[in-house]
């Protein structure tokens, strides 16, 4: 069996009068993540660890911000169509590895609903989505709540 390893990273600004979406969930906030798309940060790291196991580019590749067809784009759609590519490819996702990097909100109650919501566009169990939350501790700017991370690592075989 082949098996690779892909990281991913994203980040964006949050701002009023946007919906705050991480790992397809809509989650009560006051603020939300500028983007292009939906702005799922966890999803778009997951998406480029994929990709990068693969040396097939980044996200902004196959989704660019330039294009209007992305404007407002549900990540989770993003997602299943990174998926169909790395499995014509031959490739299926192993396991994922990922942490959500936020001061507020608090994200625990959030993340079986966002473990299961990546499993099924996936094909994989939740077991195999693994999804923590943590703080920047107050430190720069995720930890004075002017945006939010997340980091992913994907295991894919083929």
């Amino acid at each position: 069996m082949n098996i690779r390893i892909g990281n991913g990273y994203d980040i964006h600004r949050l701002v009023s009068d946007r919906p705050l979406i991480l790992g397809g969930v809509k989650i009560p906030h006051s603020l939300g993540l500028l983007g292009h798309s939906d702005a799922d940060v966890l999803t778009h790291a997951i998406m480029d660890a994929m990709l990068g196991a693969l040396s097939l580019g980044d996200i902004g590749h196959y989704f660019p911000p330039s294009d209007p067809k992305w404007a407002g784009a549900d990540s989770l759609v993003l997602l299943e169509q990174v998926n169909e590519l790395i499995q014509e490819q031959g490739w299926r996702v192993g396991n994922i590895d990922s942490v959500v990097v936020a001061e507020r909100p608090k994200l625990k109650p959030h993340i079986e609903e966002m473990r299961g919501n990546l499993a099924k566009v996936l094909h994989l169990e939740p077991n195999q989505v693994g999804v923590k939350a943590t703080t920047n501790e107050k430190l720069g700017p995720v930890g004075n709540q002017e945006g939010i991370c997340a980091y992913a690592v994907v295991l894919i075989n083929g």
